[in-house]
């Protein structure tokens, strides 16, 4: 049973329509990326620019993506069994590919693990569940979900209600938000962080 401030919560939460996040994200690509099994994500750093690179763990084995163009950079359709997937390790990391060969990246989804909430900007994510099983991914920057109108400090920018939610967070640079679920890829990016 719900309170009536449950209630009220629920039903904004529910009439909140989807919309694209606020300037100055942008999309990655115009539409997200298909793939099928994905258990996981995490973020790395190009070894020469420094760009933010999206690692996926799926079913089908690991690829790495660049974070601004959306282009796949590495494949490895089949990565060494014990360590193919991050519960094999302590940590949930796996072995990176392409570029990051040699490092190991913490992975976020299925298993356990979490991608970063926030940035040093204030720009947040919560994940919230008013309908089970669809997860629904809102994004603010420095507004309040519980009192403000939608579209005007949050925003509802993803909706899960067709694949199972994995994972959604910023990268650790800021510049990155993306969100995994079993069947795709979702990544929206920015230019800069502003300097506080």
């Amino acid at each position: 049973m719900l309170s009536d401030y449950q209630q009220r919560l629920r039903d904004r939460l529910l009439a909140a329509p989807v919309l694209a996040p606020p300037p100055p994200w942008q999309p990655a690509l115009d539409r997200s990326t298909p793939i099928g099994g994905l258990l996981g994500i995490g973020f790395a750093a190009h070894p020469e620019n420094g760009r933010d690179l999206v690692m996926v763990v799926s079913q089908g084995g690991h690829g790495l993506f660049d974070a601004v163009t959306g282009e796949k950079i590495a494949r490895n359709r089949d990565p060494d069994p014990d360590t193919s997937t991050p519960d094999a390790s302590t940590d949930l990391t796996c072995p990176g590919l392409g570029p990051i060969t040699g490092t190991r990246v913490h992975i976020a989804g299925l298993f356990g693990g979490g991608l970063h909430h926030t940035t040093s900007d204030g720009w947040a994510l919560d994940i919230v569940t008013p309908e089970w099983p669809n997860d629904r991914v809102l994004l603010s920057a420095g507004g309040d979900l519980y009192k403000d109108p939608h579209g005007e400090g949050w925003w509802h920018i993803f909706h899960s209600n067709y694949s199972t939610f994995r994972s959604a967070g910023f990268s650790p640079t800021g510049l990155t938000l993306a969100v995994a679920t079993s069947s795709d890829l979702t990544l929206w990016t920015r230019p800069t962080v502003p300097h506080q």
